[in-house]
């Protein structure tokens, strides 16, 4: 069971949207030397919904090279489409990923059945273990506690990302799954009290600029040390939030490009460099992480 803080990485693009595999090799080396738990490559931070599927496929098998056995690389492999979710594990599964990162079709709104359905065909599509990503502030579908409960008895279906932000989620989920069925928080601002409350970790947007400290801050958590972790998370607070003031992951690139981690915050259309109005906002809340001085 991987616990502990998993960096949702981003994908570093030039000034004409082309990968950045250079620096994405920096990103992989930055994030074993800080401790990070694991990585998931081209999740909604890694702009999943912007890559065609031959550069899904190769940032995903890059990042797997470039961690070469040092850190666990899931990857996210979810689609609207059933047909193009289960193409996608197929050709992960023998990767040498730990797992793939499964989020509920969006757009098309599929009812809970639906959503029953169309990840037991993933999960028996093939052995990859599989971890169900529930966010419904982007993809317009809610996966209820009891859907989870349904799939969490697929055997290779090994737990849930929970993104909604809601506490009283986590203990819903909690009281209808088993205990080795894996929780993460994959909403930062709430991460630290979902693990106090029994989460296993956080796959963290935050975690591509403070991953020393976020690291810290999960540990506490997950070692009943709560007066430390909410002191850290008090610290990360202003960078929580200020890194949602558009779209993710358009302000974290800009972080990420403002503290030298990667050398330009460009992403690929129709996402855009962060604006100039916000930029003040997420510099400030820099500093107040004692990132920037």
């Amino acid at each position: 069971m991987l616990t502990g803080s998993i960096v949702a990485l981003v994908t570093p693009m030039d000034k004409t949207g082309e990968i950045d595999f250079h620096a994405l090799k920096k990103l992989v080396e930055f994030h074993i030397k800080s401790g990070t738990s694991a990585i998931v490559a081209v999740g909604t931070t890694g702009e999943s919904a912007t890559l065609n599927v031959d550069d899904h496929v190769k940032v995903v098998m890059k990042t797997v090279e470039f961690a070469a056995g040092r850190i666990p690389i899931i990857a996210g492999n979810g689609a609207n489409s059933t047909s193009e979710a289960i193409s996608l594990s197929k050709l992960f599964a023998n990767s040498g990923i730990v797992a793939g990162l499964n989020v509920t079709p969006y757009y098309n709104k599929p009812t809970q059945e639906g959503l029953y359905q169309h990840f037991k065909a993933i999960a028996e599509s093939c052995e990859l273990p599989q971890i169900l990503y529930n966010v419904p502030g982007r993809t317009a579908v809610d996966m209820l506690p009891e859907t989870v409960a349904r799939l969490s008895k697929i055997k290779n279906i090994i737990g849930i990302k929970e993104a909604t932000g809601n506490l009283t989620r986590l203990a819903e989920i909690k009281a209808l799954v088993d205990d080795d069925f894996i929780l993460y928080s994959g909403d930062d601002e709430s991460a630290c009290d979902f693990i106090v409350q029994g989460g296993h970790g956080v796959i963290s947007v935050t975690c591509n600029i403070a991953p020393v400290e976020m690291r810290k801050m999960c540990t506490a958590a997950l070692n009943g040390q709560t007066d430390l972790a909410q002191e850290i998370n008090a610290q990360l607070l202003p960078l929580h939030q200020k890194l949602f003031v558009e779209a993710n992951p358009i302000p974290v690139k800009w972080a990420c490009a403002e503290l030298g981690l990667i050398p330009t915050a460009d992403c690929r259309l129709p996402l855009t460099i962060l604006s100039q109005q916000y930029q003040t906002a997420v510099r400030d809340a820099l500093t107040e992480a004692k990132l920037l001085s």
